[in-house]
């Protein structure tokens, strides 16, 4: 079947934190209103001349991140389920516009009580929820690595980095910071994945912007990058922003860019699947990175690497960042091992690194 053009909108809009909230009450109201503001502005989108087919809406976007909860309060005041009454307007939403709706927020499901994921998802014209990706690569959040034995007994294989097949073509999530991981969206890329789409809550970097155009560019996909409007959700004191949501071609062309941190929908642009498909199909020596690949030579060195613990938290979830400093501290001895880091001299200090996610 082929698949005509279609618009994608990177929604970009401000959120309030849960967890600067008084009292979960509070932390209940606050959350409505980010909610509210989300769908006024998908709506605003759709009600524009040039309605999309699909739209991305930032990370933490509901929430806000914990920041310094501990994982049980951070469950009980802000996490739910996928789906459940946070995705429900969505939902709706998504049934009445015939759009698809991706984005993310904090999930506890039931299945793996005290835990919680960064989960990013996709809902679909008819308002099913089609995909879940629980994140992976983490630094101030629970991750499915951490218990991952129990994990991927329970999860098929193909769930882990999802990819799925919808009308729109193949579709895959991940979230802000992760786009710096190059095999989550290679392992992506390898089940089919034809568009990456982007929820992040990030302050400009240059790493992180060439990060976007890297992963588009050595998995010849395209990326629609939706970030939050005003402060972003790690900056407590409102003083760092976001702004600069993309849309970028499977060949690293910019469709659409906006620089600032103010809030709207005026990032859109059409996706050609086709076209892709097609040049996915040329051989043009190494301006097409897929054709030419040689990943058998790459196994071995990737079945050596064992830095940082699996299953660091199998038999208890983990109930604070703080747990994971010996998880690090491991991680840190691994890679002295392999002489990717150089040892400290003795008695020396660990360097202190600014909080990340």
């Amino acid at each position: 079947m082929t698949i005509k053009p279609w618009r994608a909108t990177s929604i970009q809009m401000r959120s309030e934190r849960a967890c600067q909230a008084p009292s979960d009450a509070d932390a209940a109201v606050l959350i409505e209103r980010n909610v509210a503001t989300l769908v006024r502005l998908i709506e605003e989108a759709c009600a524009s001349a040039e309605k999309p087919d699909l739209v991305v809406f930032p990370e933490f976007a509901m929430q806000g991140p914990p920041l310094h909860m501990d994982v049980a309060a951070w469950i009980a005041r802000a996490c739910s389920t996928i789906p459940g009454p946070l995705t429900a307007p969505l939902q709706e939403l998504a049934k009445r516009q015939g759009i698809f709706i991706a984005g993310n927020l904090f999930e506890a499901p039931s299945e793996w009580p005290g835990r919680y994921f960064n989960s990013s998802f996709l809902i679909d014209r008819r308002g099913e929820i089609i995909l879940n990706y629980r994140r992976v690569n983490t630094a101030a959040f629970p991750s499915v690595h951490d218990f991952k034995t129990d994990y991927l007994a329970a999860t098929p294989q193909e769930k882990v980095f999802p990819v799925v097949e919808t009308e729109l073509g193949r579709l895959a999530l991940i979230p802000c910071g992760e786009i710096s991981v190059p095999e989550v969206a290679r392992v992506m890329m390898m089940q089919g994945a034809e568009v990456i789409l982007h929820p992040t809550n990030s302050k400009r970097t240059e790493a992180q912007e060439a990060a976007k155009l890297a992963r588009v560019a050595e998995n010849m996909t395209y990326l629609v990058s939706a970030n939050v409007a005003g402060p972003i959700g790690f900056s407590p004191d409102n003083s760092i922003l976001g702004g600069r949501s993309h849309i970028i071609d499977h060949h690293g062309n910019t469709l659409a860019f906006q620089e600032n941190a103010e809030e709207g929908v005026a990032v859109s642009a059409m996706i050609d699947i086709e076209a892709l498909r097609r040049d996915r199909r040329m051989d043009t020596g190494l301006s097409n990175p897929l054709l030419r690949a040689r990943y058998e030579m790459y196994v071995p060195y990737y079945s050596a690497a064992k830095f940082y613990p699996a299953d660091a938290f199998l038999e208890a979830p983990m109930a604070s960042t703080v747990e994971t400093r010996p998880v690090i501290a491991s991680a840190r001895a691994n890679l002295e091992r392999a002489n990717i880091l150089t040892p400290l001299p003795q008695g020396a200090a660990e360097p202190v690194a600014p909080s990340a996610h």
